[in-house]
This record gives C-alpha cells, structure tokens and sequence, in this order.
C-alpha cells in the first residue's frame, strides 16, 4: 500500500499524547484513559525516549503484583523504539509492525515526534484504499471512466 503516513494515514496535527520517563505507571494509565488510547510516547523535550502501552502495564507491573503508584515509567518504557518517517507508506509501517510484534508506531521527522500511528489507523487506511479501488474497478467496468469526450 503506497498511501504516505503523513497525510495519507494520519494528518500530522494530532495532539501527542506524552509523559516523562520519571512519571508514575499510574499517570500513564490515567493519561491514556483520558485520551482514550493505548500507548503513550515517553519524551524528555522533544526527544523520543521509548513507548509505554496497556499492554506493558499490565504484564510489567499489573501481571507482577507491582504498585503502579510507586512504578516509573522509565522503568516498563520500551526505550529507543522503532520509528517511522512521515514520507514512509503504510505498508512500510505495516511490515514493522509485523516483524516486531507491536501496534503503535511513533512517526519522527528530523529527530522530532510529529505523530504515532496505530494498527487501527493502519487498517482504516487500508479499508478505505480497498474502498477507492473497487469504486474505480466499477466505474472503469461501466465505461465511466472513458470514452466521455465527444
């Protein structure tokens, strides 16, 4: 799938959605019920230090009896997470999603967070590629698309 990241699968005004690496796992979940999302990216600045998801909650401290009170992110963060580029397509993002078994991506110009990119934004991409191709499927079939200049 050819669709760029920025714009073709996210707009690239998205609100980020962070935290230091020193705030408590419980400010993360509290954050991401708020914002109503699954990860977060950890950031000290502008610069991306690593990824906290549901999914690391609950097996790196609800799943080991931890307090998330007292739990830093820093300490459950995957540090240095992959990236990718605005210029790069979905199918680019969907690959590495693959390969490394997660489904939040952070988006990085020039050494700076403009985004995340989800496998929910990637599939609604997807869906909608498919959706243009069979309009254009339809309308190549019916002669729509030719033959129309007199």
């Amino acid at each position: 799938m050819q669709r760029r990241i920025i714009p073709g699968v996210i707009d690239g005004k998205q609100e980020l959605c962070t935290i230091p690496p020193d705030a408590t796992v419980t400010e993360a979940a509290k954050l991401m019920r708020t914002r109503y999302v699954a990860a977060v990216l950890v950031t000290e600045g502008e610069r991306l230090a690593g990824i906290v998801t549901e999914r690391d909650v609950t097996y790196r401290v609800t799943a080991e009896g931890r307090d998330a009170s007292r739990v830093r992110v820093r300490e459950i963060m995957t540090d240095e997470p992959r990236t990718i580029g605005p210029e790069d397509t979905a199918g680019e993002a969907l690959e590495l999603m693959r390969e490394g078994h997660f489904r939040h991506l952070p988006v990085v110009r020039d050494g700076r967070v403009v985004g995340m990119v989800s496998l929910r934004d990637l599939y609604e991409a997807v869906r909608a590629s498919l959706e243009e191709d069979l309009q254009n499927a339809a309308s190549f079939i019916q002669g729509e698309a030719y033959g129309t200049s007199g």
